[in-house]
C-alpha cells in the first residue's frame, strides 16, 4: 500500500549499529565471485563471513595487478580522525565509478572494543559487516594467535623448570603471555607460586594480543612455510652465557604453526555497499607495526583494480611502518597514499583545546576558527612531507563531520594547495560511496599510469645503514627530532646484534601516537627535542628491530576497565550497547 501524505515517514536509523542491522548482507559467495575467486579457495564461516584459502594467490597470480593505495593520516586526536571510515568509504567510491576496489584492514582487537577505544569497522553508511562479529570474534584468530603465544609462554616454563639445553637464564626471559582483553591486575606477575611441581617462581606478566609478537608475524607472514620460519625465529630469552633462545631451539615453532593454520587464511566480508573487504591480523599501530596481513593485500591486488589498505594512527606511525616494515618484506610498492585529516584535528593541534578520551570534545573545538585551522597546520603539512619522504604525493582527504564549518574546510584546502597537494572533502559516513566520489576520482588520477612502478617509492633508509644511524633517521626526518639520546648500552647491544647478521633488519619505533615526538602534550610540529630511546629488542620472528621511545606501554584506555563500552543481551537476545 503506498504511503499517504498524512502517514509519518519512517526514521532513517543514523548510528552505527542501527545502520549496520539495518543493511541486507550479500551472499559471500557473490562477493567472492565479484572478486573472481575461485570456488574451491572460499570457505564460508557462517553468514557473510568467508575463510580464503592462500591457494588463490596461486589460482590468481597470472591476472595483472591492481593499484595499492595506503590510508593514513595527520597525527590524530584520541578518538581518532576516521582512516578505516575513510577507507572503506573510498572503496565504495571506487566501486561506484566502475572499479573493482577493496579494503584490506586489520581485525580489530577485543579489548579496546570493550573499553575506551570502541570497535575498528568503520562508521555510518562507511562500515564492514557484520559489525558485531567482527568485533568481537570473527573467525577467532585473535584467540588463536593468543593460543599459539601462550603455548610457547607455557614450553618456556616447562624448558626452565626441567633445566632443557640450551639452560634458559630465569631472569632473562623476555617472552610474556597474552590475553584479549584490558585487565590492569595481570600486567605484572609472580609465576610458578605452589610447590616444587609448579614451575620455577620468576616474575611475569600479561600483554594484551594485539601487542604479541605473533601477531606481527601473522601479518608479516606470506605463506604456510614463511609463518613457520618466522615462528622459528621467536626470540624467548637469554641463557646464561647471554645468548638468544628462540621458540625453534625449544621446540614450540611447529605446533604454534598448527595452531594458526587457519588464522593464515583471510577473512572476507563486505561492506555496506557490498564491496569486498579483507579483514586480516590485527597489530598495534604504535608499538607494532599496524597494517593488515601480506597474504590479504596479495590476494586483493590480482583480484581488483584497487586495493585500499589502511594503516594505524599517523604517517609517522603506521604509515612509516607501512612503507619500511611491511612493503620491505611483502616486496610490494604502493601506487598511492591517502593522508585523513579532518577540522577538529587541526584545531586540536594549535594547542587551545584539551581533548580527553573517553569524554565529549569541548565546546571551544566545535566553534568555527579557520584561523585555529591554519594555526594548526604545522602537523598535517609534516605528515604531508613524511609521506613525499617516501617518493608519494598524498591525496588529503578531509573526513567532514556535522559540526564542520566551510570557512575551516576552506582553511585545509588552501594550506594543501600552498604545498601542491589535492584535497577532497569527504561525506563517505554520512552518504556512503556517493561521499567519496570526488575523492575517489583525485585517487584515480594520482595512480594512473602509476601500477607497477617501482620507480618513485622508495624507502626512508638503506638496508645497510646502522641500526642506530635507521633510528636517528626515523627520528630526525620524520618526527623532526634534534638527534636521538640512547639509554647506556643500548648502542653496544645494537652494534652486537649487527655482528650477529642482524643488521640489515628494518626498525619499528613504539613511541605515543599522539604527538609526533615522545611526548603526547608536544602538539603540532614540535622543534627543539631530541627522542630518548630507552630500551631495544630483537623481534626476529617478526624481522624488525623493536625501539622503545618514551615512556609507552600500549595505549591510553588499555588495560583499564572495560566499563566505558557497555555491551548486554536484551530479553529477545539481541546485542545491545554495542556503541
Amino acid at each position: 500500500m503506498p504511503t499517504q501524505a498524512t502517514d509519518p515517514i519512517p526514521a532513517q536509523p543514523n548510528d552505527n549499529l542501527s545502520i549496520a542491522r539495518a543493511a541486507r548482507l550479500w551472499p559471500i559467495e557473490e562477493i567472492a565471485h565479484r572478486l573472481g575467486l575461485p570456488g574451491e579457495a572460499v570457505e564460508p564461516y557462517g553468514r557473510g563471513i568467508a575463510k580464503i584459502d592462500l591457494t588463490a594467490m596461486t589460482a590468481l597470480a597470472e591476472s595483472p595487478r591492481g593499484r595499492y593505495v595506503v590510508v593514513t593520516s595527520m597525527t590524530p586526536t584520541p578518538p581518532g580522525e576516521g582512516k578505516t571510515t575513510t577507507a572503506i568509504g573510498l572503496v565504495q567510491g571506487l566501486q561506484r565509478l566502475g572499479h573493482r576496489a577493496a579494503v584490506a584492514l586489520r581485525q580489530p582487537s577485543m579489548g579496546p572494543t570493550l573499553g575506551l577505544k570502541g570497535g575498528a569497522t568503520g562508521g555510518g553508511h562507511s562500515q564492514v559487516l557484520p559489525m558485531e562479529r567482527i568485533n568481537l570474534h570473527l573467525t577467532g584468530d585473535l584467540h588463536a594467535v593468543a593460543a599459539a603465544h601462550n603455548l610457547l609462554a607455557a614450553m618456556v616454563d616447562n624448558h626452565l623448570h626441567h633445566r632443557l639445553t640450551p639452560e634458559l637464564s630465569p631472569r632473562d626471559i623476555c617472552w610474556q603471555r597474552v590475553i584479549d582483553l584490558n585487565d590492569r591486575a595481570l600486567r605484572h606477575l609472580v609465576l610458578g607460586l605452589g610447590g616444587r611441581g609448579d614451575g620455577v617462581p620468576r616474575q611475569g606478566g600479561f600483554e594484551i594480543t594485539a601487542a604479541s609478537e605473533v601477531m606481527a608475524v601473522l601479518a608479516l607472514a606470506d605463506s604456510l612455510a614463511d609463518l613457520r620460519k618466522r615462528l622459528g625465529r621467536l626470540i624467548v630469552g637469554l641463557d646464561h652465557d647471554g645468548e638468544p633462545v628462540t621458540a625453534e631451539q625449544i621446540g614450540a615453532a611447529g605446533a604454534m604453526t598448527v595452531l594458526l593454520k587457519e588464522a593464515l587464511k583471510p577473512n572476507l566480508l563486505q561492506t555496506l555497499e557490498h564491496a569486498p573487504a579483507l579483514i586480516h591480523a590485527g597489530p598495534f599501530g604504535n608499538i607494532a607495526h599496524g597494517n593488515s596481513s601480506i597474504v590479504a593485500d596479495r590476494i586483493g591486488l590480482h583480484a581488483a583494480d584497487f586495493v585500499v589498505t589502511e594503516a594505524g594512527f599517523g604517517a609517522d606511525m603506521g604509515g612509516e611502518r607501512f612503507f619500511n616494515i611491511k612493503c620491505r618484506a611483502s616486496g610490494l610498492t604502493p601506487d598511492a597514499a591517502v593522508l585523513v585529516v579532518t577540522v577538529r584535528a587541526m584545531k586540536y593541534h594549535c594547542g587551545q583545546h584539551r581533548v580527553v578520551p573517553g569524554q565529549p570534545l569541548p565546546a571551544s573545538l566545535l566553534a568555527e576558527a579557520p584561523e585555529e585551522v591554519m594555526a594548526g597546520g604545522a602537523n598535517l603539512l609534516k605528515q604531508i612531507d613524511n609521506v613525499r619522504d617516501h617518493g608519494l604525493t598524498p591525496v588529503v582527504a578531509i573526513n567532514a563531520f556535522p559540526g564542520d564549518h566551510p570557512s575551516e574546510v576552506a582553511a585545509i584546502r588552501e594550506l594543501c594547495a600552498s604545498v601542491g597537494v589535492r584535497a577532497e572533502l569527504s561525506t563517505h559516513v554520512r552518504d556512503g560511496g556517493e561521499g567519496a566520489v570526488a575523492l575517489a576520482e583525485a585517487l584515480v588520477e594520482a595512480t594512473e599510469g602509476a601500477a607497477g612502478d617501482t620507480d618513485a617509492f622508495h624507502y626512508l633508509y638503506p638496508d645497510e645503514l646502522p641500526l642506530a644511524d635507521k633510528i636517528e633517521r626515523i627520528a630526525t626526518r620524520l618526527y623532526g627530532a634534534d638527534g636521538v639520546d640512547f639509554a647506556p648500552g643500548i648502542r653496544e647491544r645494537l652494534a652486537g646484534w649487527e655482528a650477529r647478521g642482524y643488521g640489515a633488519l628494518p626498525v619499528c619505533i613504539a613511541k605515543t601516537h599522539m604527538s609526533l615526538s615522545h611526548d603526547a602534550r608536544l602538539l603540532g610540529a614540535p622543534t627543539g627535542w631530541r627522542l630518548p630511546v630507552r630500551e631495544v629488542r630483537l623481534s626476529a620472528g617478526a624481522g624488525f628491530v623493536y625501539a622503545l621511545a618514551g615512556d609507552i606501554r600500549t595505549m591510553p584506555g588499555l588495560n583499564a576497565s572495560p566499563a566505558a563500552t557497555r555491551i548486554d543481551i536484551d530479553d529477545e537476545g539481541n546485542t545491545v550497547g554495542l556503541y
